[in-house]
């Protein structure tokens, strides 16, 4: 079984006044809400609150992923073969926009939100953004998007993975657009985000 990424946009006011003890729990339950209504539709997109005992919260589901970390991953792989290529100005938007998103770092910000890396149920953090680094990304993004379709033929000719969960360059818009969808909401309430692996 492979790695998965729920992510979860939070008051981060109310995150950090959480006692440490508790807050494993009230991000399980945001990603995991208790008592899902079987007879429900999948769900995509955003979801407020992410429970009702975590109002200030919300979920995104990305439904080009199928909650799986790999299109994620590959998306910074194709990143990675393809920026040489691309117009500095996008080049440089795209940095401060995807690796954040899409790369695990050693030294995320504001890590030491959970008590530690590990619990029983595996959390650990992919993504830590606070209000102030997600209005920073969705910045980015507004410098990059208008530059995006001067990428097509490079991406597709140096970055393309047939068959893969990021075969080409729709794909790889397609999921960026979702994260688009994530920054500038997160942003709109001037709440942070938090990456988890379930």
């Amino acid at each position: 079984m492979g790695l998965d990424l729920t992510v979860l946009a939070l008051d981060w006011g109310r995150l950090e006044r959480t006692p440490l003890a508790g807050l494993p729990g009230l991000l399980h339950e945001a990603a995991c809400p208790e008592d899902p209504d079987p007879a429900a539709a999948p769900e995509a997109g955003w979801v407020f609150p992410a429970s009702p005992k975590v109002p200030w919260c919300g979920r995104y589901e990305f439904s080009s992923t199928t909650g799986s970390y790999a299109p994620h991953f590959w998306a910074g792989e194709g990143w990675d073969a393809a920026r040489g290529f691309a117009d500095p100005a996008l080049r440089d938007a795209l940095d401060g926009f995807l690796l954040p998103l899409v790369r695990e770092e050693s030294d995320l910000p504001g890590a030491g939100l959970l008590p530690s890396d590990r619990t029983p149920w595996g959390m650990r953090l992919l993504l830590v953004g606070p209000p102030a680094r997600v209005a920073g990304l969705a910045a980015h993004w507004a410098r990059a998007q208008p530059l995006l379709e001067g990428l097509r033929t490079e991406y597709d000719r140096h970055a393309a993975r047939p068959g893969g969960s990021i075969a080409d360059f729709d794909a790889f818009t397609v999921l960026l657009r979702e994260w688009a969808v994530v920054v500038d909401e997160a942003t709109r309430r001037g709440w942070g985000l938090l990456g988890l692996p379930v």
